[in-house]
């Protein structure tokens, strides 16, 4: 099962007040080690400094992936890293019952983790410039340690990543330790492991690396594209400490003390046992059945050497690409990636109940999900569902974004650069205010931050788009 330490277990009582004063001072420094002007001017010569150069090849000109004769799916030399398979879907969840689809299958556990460390009295986490053949801008603010399990065991025949060897170590002290889901849509039951971990002693920061405080990458996430979807998994399930917090932190901007409130409040429109039943409920009452099928032949989409596509030209590509990047483990490769056809959208309203800011989620199926359905913020679609008139409070939605006096938050955030290529989902919260019904369609229901990060805790009940919105928070 995964977990949220509790920091009480990490550190002995003196100490533990300690570190929970300086997750409190790293909410409201935007400067200890770094100020947050020197950081920005640090990822942007980077950006202009790093050589990068990512041009479409063909399937058959890709040497270093292979193609089965028999299920027609790309798999590297190596059988490590990923594969891209055909499958085929059959559920009782939505309007569509039947379809197939190409998908990324990489059944291992790859690790996503930060180091933090308390330096004069402020809690600091140790944030990479990382340079993915995928990424808008090229380079994005990513964990201290982002790799597969195929990098970091070296199948590539590079080298071993940086600062691995912290998280391998069985005497780290581990401060958030999970299994999170990856993109259900696009993902076979991928999942990684979202760890952060405590460190004392002296740390050497090599060249790509710089301390940072919440408040800084906080601050920095409010830039499109700036961090990285990996950073922003990990640090949703990081916890800020106790409710005594709340009167200590009045430095802050209102709107986050009100979130903040929702995170810590023990108060809520539902119990978790009563939210836990609905999902469970939920689960039992939709089928997901997924079978593997030839590649070649997957119906409604078209297999050429340049790509493999739909016949409608929507949803997404999957494209042969060759990458050269500079300070990688490996500087040169090929391989496949995922275009996305169309922007998307990933939309949380949310209202006080009894004086407590609540979410309204909804139980999401996707054809990759580990156990059928997640929760998912209210709205999660591509642009061009979102303009059918088929996902529900898409009026709402439109309706607050014309109107701008709601809306909390509206960002534009990159998905993960190493399997997707250019794609980006509008991150948005909406403040729907007190005459929004509380009364919902069956797969929806309230909860409040407090109740999210709860069940963040444990295998895949929150999706990495919900996680995505909340770390924004």
């Amino acid at each position: 099962m995964s977990h949220i330490i509790d920091i009480r277990s990490a550190f002995d009582e003196s100490q533990t007040e300690i570190f929970q004063q300086s997750i409190r001072r790293s909410l409201l420094s935007l400067g200890e080690v770094n100020d947050l002007e020197s950081i920005i001017e640090w990822i942007n010569k980077k950006r202009e400094n790093t050589s990068v150069k990512i041009e479409q090849t063909t399937f058959s000109n890709m040497d270093q992936w292979s193609q089965d004769p028999i299920q027609g799916s790309y798999h590297h030399v190596s059988h490590g890293f990923f594969r891209i398979d055909g499958v085929n879907i059959q559920t009782n969840y939505g309007v569509l019952e039947n379809w197939q689809q190409p998908i990324i299958s990489q059944p291992e556990i790859g690790i996503l983790g930060i180091i933090t460390k308390q330096i004069n009295s402020t809690l600091h986490f140790l944030m990479q410039a990382k340079i993915e053949p995928g990424n808008i801008n090229y380079v994005q603010i990513s964990p201290t340690l982002q790799a597969t399990k195929s990098n970091y065991l070296q199948k590539h025949k590079g080298r071993a990543p940086q600062y691995l060897e912290y998280f391998l170590s069985p005497s780290k002290k581990i401060i958030v330790d999970q299994l999170q889901s990856e993109q259900g849509a696009r993902f076979l039951k991928k999942r990684n492991r979202n760890i952060i971990i405590y460190v004392d002693e002296p740390i050497e920061i090599l060249a790509d690396f710089q301390w940072m405080t919440l408040a800084q990458i906080q601050t920095l996430m409010r830039i499109d594209n700036t961090i990285n979807m990996d950073t922003r998994t990990v640090l949703s399930g990081f916890p800020l400490g106790d409710v005594q917090s709340l009167d200590k932190l009045d430095g802050l901007p209102t709107i986050q003390q009100e979130f903040l409130k929702s995170e810590l409040s023990t108060e809520s429109l539902y119990p978790n046992t009563q939210l836990l039943a609905w999902l469970t409920e939920l689960k039992t009452m939709y089928d997901l059945f997924i079978d593997r099928i030839d590649l070649r032949k997957v119906n409604g989409w078209v297999f050429t050497d340049e790509r493999i596509h739909h016949v409608s030209e929507r949803f997404f590509d999957v494209l042969p690409i060759q990458v050269s990047i500079e300070n990688r483990e490996v500087r040169s490769w090929n391989q496949p990636m995922v275009k996305p056809k169309q922007v998307g959208v990933c939309c949380f309203f949310v209202k006080k109940i009894d004086d407590i800011y609540h979410f309204l989620v909804q139980a999401k199926m996707e054809c990759g999900n580990f156990d059928i359905l997640e929760i998912a913020p209210t709205i999660q679609c591509l642009t061009g569902s979102y303009k059918s008139g088929q996902v529900p409070f898409v009026p709402e939605l439109e309706k607050a974004l014309e109107e701008g006096t709601s809306v909390l938050i509206d960002t534009f955030q990159s998905e993960e650069g190493g399997r997707f290529y250019g794609e980006q989902n509008r991150h948005i919260i909406i403040d729907v205010g007190s005459s929004f019904s509380t009364e919902l369609p069956p797969r929806f229901t309230w909860m409040t931050k407090a109740q999210l990060k709860h069940f963040i805790q444990y295998n895949n009940l929150i999706n990495i788009q919900a996680r995505s919105l909340l770390s924004l928070l």
